[in-house]
């Protein structure tokens, strides 16, 4: 065996031999990240009453949850204390296990309590935010209580379409079937019981959360019973307002230190000059990776045919019939020239379009002067011109932005037509880019922390930072001499931030190879090339099973689980086989198991242990060529003579794979490869960039080198 081959029991099998070289551009990577840290940064925040000091109430916070003292967290705790003191923003990179939510959680609450303001935490998956709420939070308000004085409070917050609105609950609406049920009798059969279970979870529910009603019910069901924020009659004027779910949760939010909501939120929060959220100084945002992507579907608006005719309904309800009837004619009109339109971007305005969303913006405003104001009704009456107002004038301004898109002195949209299998052909619009809303609503207006495991994407914090609209990196400085640390305002002043890399607990280079797959040829379009599927074959076995397979298309992993269950004795589960929840854990409890999905395991899986050793990437995950939003940003930077494809689809596709490569090590004593099957990752001239965003892991191109490996970590894993 070669000198230089890792051996899993010597404690010192990453460490190279002396003879070991590696090739000069992943020494020059190495460096790179290594030299990324920024220093440690002074605490300068003063806080108005008397309270322990940070290191107290995070000794405290690390011992009520049986924790270790971690060099990187107690960095990150001190430079979120010094963001929130100096007003400067921060993007901070801490691996996994760092224990990154007391290091931000704690300082946010010494904050809160002693400014008495209310601080904001964003995350970007339904998971995180059930761990905060159920877990951490919890834990950390019974631990600090006695050293601040009270227990520190905090609420979860989501949007007004999360909770159930009693007034529909109690009839004060009309029935609105879904279009398919009107004709289908099996359907709309469904419906009626999944309503009927909602109004019989209504007496029950302490919350109206929708995420609390188990087994959940189909989002059709779902809007029966709630409403938007348009939708709402509002506190005062609804009859049960006094009651409202949304309401309460509201005004718990508005009372309580620390606020959990989501990005989507967060990001309607900046877009709608109503403010949404509770008076707050502060946002933390976690799983910052995805802000730009979950903003952009936030400022997204689509128009469908369908749309416009459940306006038309609704309005038929409230008034003339005669007006009502044209928004009708402009669904058909729309529905014909959307069935012929050829799916992708739109680079100008076809006339048949532009002639439907004209007659559509139209009929759409002639229906809202028909509605007129509120007025003042019984309940039902009241509720039908409210739900009929809201999604009308959603018609007419969807309507409006697609045709101002394409005026040359507007052009900051992106016009696409959509086909989808089981749905009806679609125009959307959504923002070039994000980077000037959140500089605007977000860092213009309150001080930020973002934070995630994967920020410094070839080995730099500026590729994200100019999505987030922020300048190149800036270094964080205390500004002495003054009453408090914070810079008095200015109109021309850039928003000021700092980058910082608290590292991981992981010895990467210890506990990991990555091994790229060299020999085989570039993939190709036409599904798993045969080589491709031979050598996934032959790491599966040479690993037990334990593998989780992250392919960039369904396509793709379903051919790998279709074919390895012909070649192995090993169990493979696809993602659609069941719920993606249930195949996780039916994968984490035998390791001889391997899954194989997309998407959304690239950053959802969690599975510490010997069920997981051998993570295989089928390619290198960049958007698909025809995604028009992808490459119209990537045009745009182009023409601004950057680098469009390494800005959008290098960036995107390094997120994924830093992302992905995190789902290997998930506790001190995991050992694992990650398999990236695609060769352009070793030979590609953006390869060097897309290396430098993943962690320091051993690296090899030797497919001996790795099966000896997995077979050696397979056979300690079976003697345990």
């Amino acid at each position: 065996m070669p000198t230089s081959v890792p051996r899993w029991s010597d404690p010192v099998a990453f460490e190279p031999d002396e003879d070991d070289e590696l090739p000069p551009e992943i020494a020059a990577d190495l460096a790179k990240v290594g030299k990324r840290d920024a220093p440690e940064l002074p605490l300068t925040a003063k806080p108005k009453q008397d309270i322990p000091d940070l290191a107290t109430l995070l000794e405290i916070a690390i011992g009520a949850v049986g924790g270790v003292p971690r060099e990187g967290q107690a960095r990150m705790a001190q430079a979120v204390e010094h963001s929130i003191g100096s007003g400067e923003h921060l993007a901070v990179q801490a691996g996994t296990g760092t224990g990154k939510s007391l290091a931000y959680l704690v300082p946010a609450i010494r904050h809160a309590v002693a400014e008495g303001t209310s601080v904001v935490v964003s995350t970007a998956t339904i998971a995180l935010q059930r761990q905060l709420v159920d877990r951490d939070l919890p834990r950390l308000s019974a631990a600090l209580a006695d050293a601040i004085g009270r227990p520190p409070t905090f609420a979860i917050l989501k949007g007004r379409r999360n909770y159930l609105c009693l007034n529909r609950v109690h009839g004060n609406a009309p029935e609105e079937p879904d279009d398919g049920a009107l004709f289908d009798a099996f359907a709309a059969s469904a419906l009626e019981r999944q309503v009927k279970r909602i109004r019989e979870w209504a007496t029950e529910t302490e919350t109206g959360d929708r995420d609390e009603l188990v087994p959940g019910v189909t989002d059709q069901a779902w809007r029966q019973m709630s409403v938007t924020a348009k939708e709402c009659l509002g506190v005062h004027r609804c009859p049960v307002g006094i009651d409202c779910f949304a309401e309460r949760a509201r005004a718990e939010a508005g009372r309580a230190d620390i606020v959990v909501t989501n990005h989507a939120l967060l990001a309607i929060d900046a877009l709608d000059d109503r403010p949404v959220l509770p008076e707050h100084d502060v946002v933390l945002v976690d799983e910052a990776h995805d802000l730009v992507d979950r903003v952009t579907s936030a400022a997204t608006s689509e128009l469908t045919a369908g749309a416009v005719r459940i306006a038309a309904r609704r309005c038929g309800r409230a008034i003339d019939e005669e007006v009502a009837d044209r928004l009708n004619e402009a669904a058909e009109g729309l529905d014909l020239v959307l069935q012929s339109a050829n799916p992708g971007r739109l680079e100008e305005l076809p006339q048949d379009l532009g002639g439907a969303l004209t007659v559509t913006r139209d009929a759409a405003w002639a229906c809202i002067n028909a509605l007129g104001p509120e007025r003042k009704e019984d309940a039902e009456g009241s509720t039908a011109r409210k739900l009929a107002h809201a999604v009308t004038e959603e018609v007419h301004d969807t309507a409006v932005r697609l045709l101002e898109a394409f005026d040359d002195e507007k052009q900051f949209d992106v016009v696409w037509v959509s086909a989808e299998p089981n749905r009806p052909p679609t125009v959307r619009v959504a923002p070039l880019g994000v980077g000037a809303l959140l500089r605007e609503r977000l860092f213009g207006q309150r001080t930020t922390v973002l934070t995630s495991a994967t920020l410094a994407l070839g080995g730099s914090f500026d590729t994200l930072a100019r999505q987030w609209g922020l300048p190149p990196q800036q270094q964080s400085r205390p500004v002495s001499g003054m009453a408090t640390a914070k810079e008095v305002p200015s109109d021309t002043s850039d928003p000021k931030w700092t980058g910082l890399d608290v590292g991981s607990p992981f010895e990467h280079q210890r506990s990991g190879i990555l091994y790229i797959a060299k020999h085989l040829p570039p993939p190709g379009r036409d599904g798993l090339p045969p080589q491709y599927l031979d050598e996934l074959t032959e790491l599966v076995q040479a690993a037990g099973g334990r593998t989780l397979g992250l392919f960039s298309s369904m396509r793709a992993a379903k051919q790998a689980s279709e074919e390895l269950r012909e070649r192995l004795s090993t169990p493979v589960l696809c993602q659609g086989d069941d719920s993606t929840a249930l195949l996780v854990r039916r994968f984490a409890e035998d390791p001889e198991t391997s899954l194989f999905g997309t998407l959304s395991l690239w950053q959802g899986v969690d599975v510490p242990g010997d069920s997981l050793q051998l993570v295989v990437m089928d390619r290198i995950p960049f958007p698909r060529p025809d995604d028009p939003l992808a490459s119209a940003r990537q045009k745009a930077v182009s023409e601004r003579g950057g680098n469009g494809f390494i800005t959008v689809a290098g960036t995107h596709a390094a997120l994924l794979l830093a992302q992905g490569a995190g789902r290997l090590l998930r506790a001190p004593n995991d050992r694992g490869v990650i398999a990236v099957l695609d060769p352009r990752l070793a030979t590609a001239r953006y390869g060097g960039f897309l290396r430098a965003s993943l962690p320091p892991f051993w690296t090899t191109h030797d497919p001996e080198v790795v099966r000896g490996a997995l077979r050696r970590l397979s056979s300690a894993a079976a003697e345990v």
